[in-house]
């Protein structure tokens, strides 16, 4: 890939992931959603004009609890491996973070994925291949808005209308969507639609 092309890809990315970080209430830095390429270049490429991605990695914390954290890193491996999945959770383990997001260049392993189950008692792992974040799939005009219940709304929903989880409709684990808002199993989104008679109407889908 053309050194300018992978610049102006990351650039994206990097826009995507910090949207995406915050839309899931964790603080980021609208310098970071905001920022213009000739300012990324400044800030994330060397002397020599090749972009360091480990200058992308970073650090947040919830908006409404300051003790969850989460660290998004990005991979130099093309294919991410095992060994890059240890650097990430030694890096974890050293910051006593529980939440974390690899991003890589291209593929990973079976074995590295093998990683993120055997660790999910431990650590809540995601992986987005940057493909996956070129563009923010939420901002399309097809996408309506999907809001997160809380454990309290959800319960207060299946009481109001009678329902057992088992009747809600369902939303897929691996829905993009889903893996946007890093939806678990259990998990009750309210998806807001322009209704052309009700103006807005709602519906709502159990992350399965």
């Amino acid at each position: 890939m053309d050194p300018s092309d992978e610049i102006s890809r990351l650039w994206k990315v990097n826009r995507t992931i910090h949207e995406l970080v915050e839309d899931r209430g964790f603080q980021v830095s609208e310098e970071e959603v905001h920022m213009d390429l000739a300012t990324f270049k400044q800030t994330h490429c060397t002397a020599s004009g090749e972009l360091d991605r480990q200058t992308l990695n970073f650090f947040t914390n919830s908006k409404n609890d300051p003790n969850d954290h989460l660290f998004v890193f990005f991979s130099n491996e093309r294919s991410v491996g095992v060994k890059t999945m240890r650097k990430l959770l030694g890096i974890l383990e050293e910051r006593s973070i529980q939440r974390g997001i690899i991003v890589f260049p291209e593929t990973m392993t079976p074995s590295a994925r093998k990683v993120i189950v055997a660790m999910a008692q431990q650590f809540k792992l995601e992986e987005f291949a940057e493909a996956d974040l070129l563009v923010n799939i939420t901002h399309h005009t097809l996408v309506p808005q999907h809001s997160l219940l809380t454990p309290a709304q959800k319960a207060e929903l299946l009481q109001k209308y009678r329902l057992k989880e088992t009747q809600l409709p369902r939303i897929q684990l691996a829905d993009p969507v889903a893996r946007y808002y890093g939806l678990r199993r259990g998990n009750v989104v309210k998806i807001t639609r322009p209704s052309e008679t009700a103006g807005r109407y709602a519906s709502y889908r159990i992350c399965w």
